[in-house]
């Protein structure tokens, strides 16, 4: 985890919204990915296929 305590003004604020930002980008990425492959196969096996 990055220390963003040190982080003031207008640049901290960017720096954080910015580590949200890319952390969002990466979790749709991830997690889409994972529903596409995993998806499928969790759906048949609960459906019984």
């Amino acid at each position: 985890m990055l220390e963003l305590g040190n982080a003031t003004g207008v640049t901290g604020a960017a720096t954080v919204v910015g580590l949200v930002l890319l952390e969002a980008i990466v979790l749709y990425v991830v997690y889409g990915g994972l529903e596409r492959f995993l998806g499928p196969a969790l759906v048949d096996a609960v459906s019984g296929r």
